[in-house]
């Protein structure tokens, strides 16, 4: 006869919790950084013949399978055609082309994944969105996150599923005579 006081359950396993980490969608890049500040005079001014001209003589392919993060460091005018014509120069060798930092990309890129989400499979489910990583996971992802669960979930709680803070809980349905 077996002992069933002694024997170890997993309630966790058994609570019907679905869990999601938002790491297993962020997005798997290596960033290539291009500051037009160090195409400028003086690092103020662009003056479109150099400009044009180190735009031909820059190793693009070195650029190759990456994220190219496009922006000005320095606190001068650029015209927009500066960024269109590295655009036109860098794209035949990057995965993606960004203009901003790496974390306005994450947030940029993990916003448009978490769009992408059919959260209908997700209807009256008990959800975990788990947090504390490796990755630096925007909170904007955790705001999105909520968003797309909030019509469907049962609830919606956050952290490790042994141990969780109740963000959402959809109130029960209460069954009317007629």
């Amino acid at each position: 006869m077996e002992n069933t006081q002694n024997k170890l359950v997993n309630r966790v396993a058994e609570s019907g919790l679905i869990t999601l980490n938002l790491e297993d969608y962020f997005p798997d890049t290596t960033f290539a950084h291009f500051d037009i500040k160090d195409y400028l005079f003086m690092e103020l001014i662009l003056k479109e013949k150099d400009f044009r001209e180190a735009m031909k003589q820059y190793d693009w392919a070195s650029l190759e399978g990456k994220t190219l993060l496009l922006y000005c460091s320095n606190d001068a005018i650029i015209p927009t055609w500066a960024y269109m014509l590295v655009t036109t120069n860098a794209q035949a060798y990057v995965n993606d082309i960004f203009q901003g930092s790496e974390q306005e990309y994450y947030r940029y890129k993990m916003k448009k994944i978490i769009e992408d989400i059919d959260f209908s499979k997700f209807d009256k489910k008990r959800i975990v969105v788990k947090g504390c990583g490796k990755k630096p996971v925007p909170v904007a992802a955790y705001i999105e996150i909520t968003r797309g669960l909030k019509p469907y979930a049962q609830s919606i709680m956050y952290g490790e599923p042994c141990s969780t803070v109740q963000i959402f809980k959809r109130p029960r349905e209460i069954n009317k005579p007629e």
